[in-house]
């Protein structure tokens, strides 16, 4: 297939980290990772500006989200991606699984329905119609189990085992798009697993859990099935420029071991995350638990105690 619709040098010398790192940017992303950190940092800066607060581990958390996009998108790397599986392997598996956590940890809806002012009596201004977005019913639909498993598993096997990737591969629009399904299906899936922004749907820690385990498996699978495969399964790379001086099917092998490690990578780093929200959860409560007991001199505990004597006495 010929990618020089892209603007890009079809003679890529052989791949090293070095020669994939070099700033290379797409338009399109780089405009968009700018102005969500412009946005961000702005928002911050209106809490700062009011007198309040906001983590600085959160922002840590959206800065190099938004630097895992960069990297991928705005480097040398997104020109290798164009004639090398492996490589583009990797823009997936960071666009969809890594920069998504990382997005959703920064807390960018929190953030802005805290940063955005408050419209008159019977307006709606920014903040009210973010409001209305997050409870309504196209939103529940878009992040319930129901439709985002589904929808994270067709990214894979319905994209590539079908003609849908190479068309999309044949043109530069076809190609942002891809990238940007990719990371919007990131964002949907693991919005409510994540449980730090608000939502419409919001399950309890077991049901997160079930909801990540649910999705990981099938990412695994389908490493294992490019790795085990005898032939090139992917038109687009089937016939890679000589200058790289790769064997398409080895260069399958290893996209297939980058799609079966990233299927651990993200699990164990949400786990970890949910965890540790857990823990917090479990600690207020027990906070708020305390401060009601000392106003009402812990009247449930003798509550408590009286049915356990009632129960004894009628025993007797």
């Amino acid at each position: 297939m010929d990618h020089s619709g892209h603007g890009m040098n079809m003679d890529l010398p052989p791949f090293t980290l070095g020669r994939g790192l070099p700033f290379s940017a797409d338009p399109f992303f780089l405009i968009g990772c700018v102005l969500a950190l412009c946005l961000y940092g702005y928002g911050v800066l209106r809490l700062r500006r009011r007198g309040d607060s906001w983590p600085v581990g959160r922002m840590v958390f959206f800065v190099i989200g938004v630097l895992t996009i960069a990297l991928v998108m705005c480097t040398r790397l997104n020109d290798y991606g164009m004639v090398m599986f492996s490589v583009h392997m990797v823009q997936h598996m960071v666009i969809s699984m890594l920069s998504p956590i990382l997005l959703l940890l920064g807390a960018p809806v929190t953030l802005a329905l805290r940063a955005l002012p408050v419209a008159g009596r019977g307006r709606k201004g920014p903040r009210e119609l973010l409001l209305m977005l997050l409870h309504s019913r196209y939103m529940k639909i878009i992040t319930h189990p129901v439709f985002t498993i589904p929808l994270f598993i067709a990214s894979l096997y319905a994209l590539y085992f079908t003609p849908l990737f190479d068309f999309l591969m044949g043109s530069k629009t076809g190609h942002l798009a891809m990238m940007v399904h990719f990371l919007a299906v990131g964002l949907v899936f693991f919005w409510p697993i994540m449980g730090v922004d608000p939502g419409p749907h919001r399950p309890g820690y077991v049901m997160r859990m079930l909801e990540l385990f649910a999705g990981m498996p099938f990412h695994a699978f389908f490493g294992i099935a490019l790795m085990m495969a005898t032939s090139p399964m992917v038109e687009t790379y089937k016939h890679p420029p000589a200058s790289l001086g790769i064997d398409a099917l080895s260069d399958q092998n290893w996209a297939g071991g980058i799609a079966w490690a990233f299927s651990e990578i993200p699990s164990v780093l949400v786990l970890i995350a949910l965890v540790f929200q857990w823990y917090r959860s479990e600690q207020r409560t027990a906070r708020r638990s305390d401060r009601a007991a000392d106003r009402d001199g812990d009247q449930e505990l003798k509550a408590y105690n009286a049915y356990l004597a009632s129960l004894q006495a009628r025993g007797q």
